[in-house]
């Protein structure tokens, strides 16, 4: 999965996803810093993100879990079921036996606690995007 004709400058593309202005600033913050990635949108809601996945076919999704209307795992369960090469990342304030469990069923390639997510957690997910064998911890 390490390259796509959807590149931008040969970088992963990255939409965020997040009701939240200052969490999409944050994930824009990391991603900016980190070489070969490149954020091609946010989004502030689930319909948004579907429109725009749609029309950007962006490589990565941060996507916030709890947002009004479409969630983020119902948005994500819509958008892998026609974009099954995305890769999706939850990202929420749970814990990882609290997800609700359409979380693990919704397509999703992992899940992230917002407090731990970085550039070092994004890298590591992409360059084993598509290894079975790989487990996040």
């Amino acid at each position: 999965m390490s390259e796509s004709p959807n590149t931008v400058s040969g970088n992963v593309t990255v939409l965020v996803v997040d009701d939240q202005a200052p969490f999409r600033a944050a994930a824009r913050a990391v991603v900016d810093r980190l070489a070969g990635f490149e954020i091609v949108a946010e989004a502030e809601s689930g319909e948004s993100a579907i429109e725009m996945v749609d029309a950007l076919h962006p490589q990565v999704i941060l996507m916030d879990i709890n947002m009004g209307g479409i969630d983020g795992i119902e948005a994500t369960t819509r958008i892998a079921g026609k974009h099954p090469q995305t890769m999706i990342v939850l990202l929420s304030t749970y814990e990882l036996g609290d997800l609700p469990p359409s979380a693990r069923t919704s397509g999703a390639s992992a899940y992230v606690n917002k407090d731990e997510f970085g550039g070092r957690i994004l890298r590591t997910l992409w360059e084993n995007a598509g290894d079975p064998t790989f487990r996040p911890g």
